[in-house]
């Protein structure tokens, strides 16, 4: 049998754009270990507008705030806009090219969109769904993060080693911050004062002052740190270590790191309003291994499809849990008090990343 560093660092790779590339039918390790040839990320038609969930009314978390939600569609080059109530989509804007990060300015009016495979960011305008601005940046950026105050997207360039600090009043590239190999994503304290950035191929945390936006220090974060998110306190940031089947629960002040064993191909995570689980996305079988941060133990999981759906990556609000399918092409709708699933909506070809609104 490959190590998991053998097995995942093949999927890791991008092609000549610098798109991730994935799987859209096996599971990554069978994929790897069969050696079957990954897809690249171009077109591959267009998302359903009329796409419709599976659940027929909207119960629990789908009838609470949420709005809308999000969802890159890798292959396609759109983004799939999903009504939070009726868990259908109503719009699929044409994005750039490869998107992958999504985030959603506070208060819904914009939404940002990473343009792996042409090195910019998008800004949607919600009322028009249509796209207002880009923002060039560097190399494969791939995650983004938006500052709780909504004035500043962070941007990692997976291509470049960089962050793209972009002003959102502007839009425009106010700073570029040296960080480590292959950043995958960006996270933000509560406060704001601080952003981290995973970087896969350093298996580091970049930890930024955003006032200064300067690099202050570097948190060992296993193999290859993919998603991270941090607690309410502050105290501690988990990493889904890809590679490793495990998430870690490091300490940002004490530096210390606890494994927890959540399965193979951990590729995100997102912590509920109250701080007390995790959700991490979970490649291999296919599940959703919500973590106790009380004792940093697996409570639970849940099926989000057979294996080779590869849940990919994940968002939490008070009224669900979101989560894309990359090789099913489809959003999974969790309701957090039950760990139940009550959507799967059908968007786009290799959905990635996820945001709401």
């Amino acid at each position: 049998m490959h190590t998991g560093g053998e097995m995942f660092s093949a999927l890791r790779a991008r092609d000549s754009n610098g798109c991730r590339r994935r799987p859209r039918t096996l599971r990554p390790a069978l994929a790897a270990a069969i050696g079957i040839l990954l897809t690249s990320c171009t077109t591959a038609g267009s998302a359903d507008t009329d796409a419709a969930a599976t659940t027929p009314a909207p119960v629990g978390p789908g009838s609470g705030s949420d709005d809308r939600v999000y969802v890159t569609n890798q292959q396609d080059d759109t983004l799939s806009v999903i009504d939070a109530r009726s868990y259908k989509v109503v719009a699929t804007v044409k994005a750039g090219k490869a998107p992958e990060g999504v985030a959603v300015a506070p208060g819904g009016g914009h939404v940002y969109i990473a343009n792996n495979g042409s090195a910019q960011v998008s800004v949607l305008d919600t009322r028009s769904n249509k796209i207002t601005k880009t923002v060039p940046v560097e190399k494969s950026p791939t995650g983004v993060g938006l500052s709780p105050d909504g004035r500043s997207l962070y941007v990692a360039n997976g291509g470049s080693n960089t962050v793209s600090v972009i002003d959102t009043g502007t839009n425009r590239v106010a700073a570029r911050i040296p960080v480590g190999k292959s950043p995958v994503s960006v996270t933000f304290s509560r406060d704001g004062s601080t952003a981290y950035v995973a970087n896969s191929g350093s298996g580091s945390l970049s930890v930024i002052n955003t006032r200064t936006r300067k690099v202050t220090g570097n948190l060992a974060a296993g193999h290859s740190p993919v998603g991270v998110a941090v607690t309410p306190d502050g105290k501690s940031a988990y990493v889904a270590d890809e590679v490793a089947a495990r998430v870690l629960a490091v300490g940002t002040r004490t530096r210390k790191a606890t494994a927890v064993p959540v399965g193979e191909g951990p590729f995100d995570v997102a912590i509920g309003p109250d701080g007390k689980s995790v959700y991490a996305a979970v490649l291999g079988p296919g599940q959703v291994s919500v973590i106790d941060t009380g004792n940093n133990r697996v409570s639970s999981t849940i099926s989000v499809g057979p294996t080779g759906t590869d849940p990919f990556n994940i968002e939490v609000t008070h009224q669900a849990v979101y989560v894309t399918e990359q090789a099913a092409g489809t959003l999974t709708v969790i309701d957090p008090k039950s760990n139940k699933v009550v959507a799967t909506v059908t968007v786009g070809t290799s959905p990635y990343g996820v945001a709401v609104s």
